[in-house]
């Protein structure tokens, strides 16, 4: 009957039920082939960007602490599955009492040591599933760390890719920056020979020479930004800051064709959508110990020992008791209550909580599909801008030289140029980035 009983006091679990659908806006599929089942070195294939993942994941201290969180939720786990079993103490000692008595002035103390050992034990019966529930929660924590972990090494994959990009894109724009100062400085010398023969005047030599301070006063500012980001995957990879060790911008291929998958594989894929599950299990099983609060408990108590008088090989006592103990709560000023309300409020915020982080998820996945699209559908305008601006900047140096264009022109046919040219490479940038965010939002990076 007890038994029929318990069934009733804890409730099953079951995963929540989530329409996942509509994830990912105006991106529609059936195909179950996904990024995020790719390992990271074969997504990132450049060497040396390889080589700085598998130092992060190996030394990161973020990580590091991410998987000791797991290996203290392991031990906390394992403690819970000891619950269900009974605990033994054991007990030695030794007392010593005497008295003293008084005989023709002298005094007498006279002593009698016991010894003493002994043993209890308590056990619980877990008739309503208190201990069972328990144990599962307990279960359900660890496994979150263990999602949690697995979530920072993808953020940490990713951002160690991001920033190597970045730190290329940057080396890039340094590059092109100190060509555009050399040309603009021919450009200067090109501009006082044409002074000496009357073709210009004095304000197009002083113009060129401004043009020319104009791009090269954007150089450390450059540089600091390289050092920085440098800096930065630095402290990713565990390391002080330092130089890093990389490849070159025009080596880094932007993948043809990204996959995404099911919305649905979301549940599977994504870390931080699984620790939101296994905290929605933990605190639904946390309600069911609560529910359970209500009902008797049912506790068993055994304890025996030996007794003995002057030495512990003197005749002696054993000594034992059996009780057992059925403890219905009446009264405690709401406390179980109390218990019961807040676990089932945490329950449901931990459910609010998942749909939230699966809704996140899919603004991710979305927002990246639609960055890396946008930055592929540049391509082909800006190339066509770069081809225009560059025949704009020969033609007007042409004109100027035979009186025909003030240098005004050039100047504005060179800054479009190099601002062009930067734009070039930031559309880029933005195709890799793009990739590198539907990798990490489709929950690739920690298989």
């Amino acid at each position: 009957m007890l038994f029929i009983i318990a069934c009733k006091v804890t409730k099953p679990y079951k995963s929540p039920a989530v329409d996942t659908h509509y994830l990912y806006r105006d991106h529609q599929t059936i195909d179950t082939t996904s990024l995020a089942t790719l390992h990271w070195n074969e997504l990132f294939t450049d060497t040396l960007l390889q080589q700085l993942i598998g130092k992060g994941i190996s030394n990161s201290p973020d990580l590091r602490i991410a998987f000791s969180r797991v290996q203290q939720a392991q031990a906390s786990y394992q403690q819970n599955r000891r619950l269900i079993y009974p605990s033994v103490n054991a007990n030695a000692g030794v007392t010593a009492s005497g008295y003293s008595s008084t005989l023709n002035n002298a005094v007498k103390t006279t002593a009698s040591p016991q010894f003493q050992g002994s043993f209890s034990t308590t056990w619980e019966a877990d008739i309503w599933g208190k201990l069972t529930s328990s144990r599962r929660a307990s279960r359900a924590a660890a496994l979150a760390e263990n999602d949690n972990a697995h979530a920072v090494q993808t953020a940490l994959v990713a951002n160690i890719a991001s920033n190597y990009y970045d730190l290329l894109a940057l080396d890039e724009q340094l590059s092109i920056t100190e060509r555009t100062v050399i040309s603009r400085q021919a450009t200067v010398e090109v501009m006082k020979e044409l002074k000496k023969a009357d073709v210009v005047t004095s304000a197009a030599v002083v113009q060129s020479e401004a043009s020319r301070y104009a791009a090269e006063v954007t150089i450390p500012d450059i540089k600091r930004a390289i050092r920085e980001t440098e800096n930065q995957l630095n402290l990713l990879l565990g390391d002080p800051p330092g130089p890093v060790k990389r490849s070159v911008w025009s080596n880094q291929p932007v993948t043809a064709v990204l996959q995404t998958g099911v919305p649905a594989q979301l549940l599977a894929n994504r870390p931080d959508v699984q620790a939101a599950e296994h905290t929605f299990r933990q605190y639904f099983e946390l309600t069911n110990v609560a529910r359970t609060y209500f009902y008797p408990t049912l506790s068993l108590t055994a304890s025996g020992g030996y007794l003995t008088v002057h030495d512990l090989f003197s005749p002696g006592s054993w000594i034992s008791s059996l009780a057992t103990g059925l403890t219905q709560p009446v009264f405690n000023q709401g406390l179980n209550r109390a218990r019961w309300e807040t676990a089932h409020e945490q329950q449901d915020q931990a459910l609010l909580g998942f749909e939230k982080t699966l809704l996140i998820a899919g603004q991710e996945v979305s927002d990246a599909m639609y960055a890396y699209q946008m930055a592929t559908s540049k391509v082909s305008t800006r190339n066509n801008e770069l081809t225009d601006l560059e025949k704009s900047v020969t033609y007007t140096q042409e004109l100027v030289k035979y009186g025909f264009a003030n240098y005004t022109e050039v100047l504005t046919a060179q800054q479009n140029l190099l601002s062009a040219r930067l734009d070039q490479v930031a559309d880029y940038l933005q195709g890799l980035q793009a990739v590198v965010q539907l990798y990490r939002s489709l929950g690739g990076g920690w298989q």
